[in-house]
């Protein structure tokens, strides 16, 4: 009897195995907005750039260009900064934006006879002042910890997101911080990886956001964790951005408009 129960278990993790694709319906594509002007201290923060793509069905992985736009973002001083689309790529470039501290910023996008708009502040964001890195890190022992310590403003809310790239391996891991409990200290961003290696180039960023962005991107990356609870877990709710179609606000757009001011530290892994 356990022989045959074996071997009915053995025959069922085989047939797990298959491929399954699902005939699943193709919606409406939307409009994705990743329209994140940064400007990087001490520059003039003039060249910016908005991508718009197109969703596509689920089992696609082009990338689709949302060609043929109108893109404009207007400052608080009537200021009006064109956008002009790069050879049908769905890139659109301006190179005289004029960036200033708690300035807000408005979006408009004309796409398809729709139009779409936003309005964000340019948030400020502390520099990074020092890296520390610690070896044989972890649980395992083998991980490297690197620190990016920064002064808090007091009695200030902020917002940050920080993006540490790792140049060499062409990859990046975000996170999100706020000073709830921090305000006006000295604090840190954390990253740990196992496979940075000595002269390994770690570029920081850290960028100013909005409390709104800040809920955004929490949201975003809780969804976007590897771990998961198998193939027939319960699918997050699409999350959406800032962006509005005012024309058809049920044919909402994907996406977000962001602009901060950005620290940067270049680092290389000893």
């Amino acid at each position: 009897m356990k022989k045959i129960i074996y071997i009915v278990c053995c025959l069922f993790l085989i047939s797990c195995e298959d491929v399954i694709e699902l005939n699943l319906n193709t919606a409406e594509p939307r409009l994705v907005i990743d329209a994140s002007l940064t400007w990087f201290k001490d520059t003039t923060g003039n060249n910016q750039l908005i991508k718009l793509t197109q969703t596509g069905p689920y089992y696609s992985t082009a990338v689709i260009p949302a060609t043929g736009a109108s893109v404009t973002v207007t400052d608080t001083n009537n200021n009006i900064f064109n956008f002009i689309e790069e050879n049908d790529t769905g890139i659109y470039k301006n190179q005289s934006f004029i960036p200033v501290i708690n300035g807000v910023y408005n979006l408009k996008i004309v796409y398809e006879n729709d139009i779409y708009t936003a309005s964000e502040t340019l948030m400020p964001v502390a520099s990074i002042d020092k890296v520390e890195q610690k070896n044989n890190a972890g649980f395992s022992g083998n991980e490297t910890e690197i620190k990016a310590f920064y002064t808090d403003p007091k009695n200030i809310e902020n917002y940050y997101f920080f993006e540490f790239i790792n140049s060499n391996l062409n990859r990046a891991s975000l996170d999100v911080y706020d000073d709830e409990f921090t305000d006006g200290n000295q604090i840190f961003a954390f990253y740990s990886n196992e496979n940075l290696k000595t002269g390994n180039e770690l570029i920081i960023q850290s960028h100013g956001i909005s409390q709104r962005f800040y809920e955004y991107m929490t949201i975003l990356l809780q969804q976007s964790k590897d771990e998961s609870d198998g193939p027939f877990e319960v699918q997050p709710a699409t999350l959406r951005g800032n962006c509005v179609n005012q024309t058809n606000p049920s044919n909402y757009p994907l996406g977000y408009f962001r602009v901060s001011e950005v620290s940067i530290y270049n680092y290389k892994v000893k």
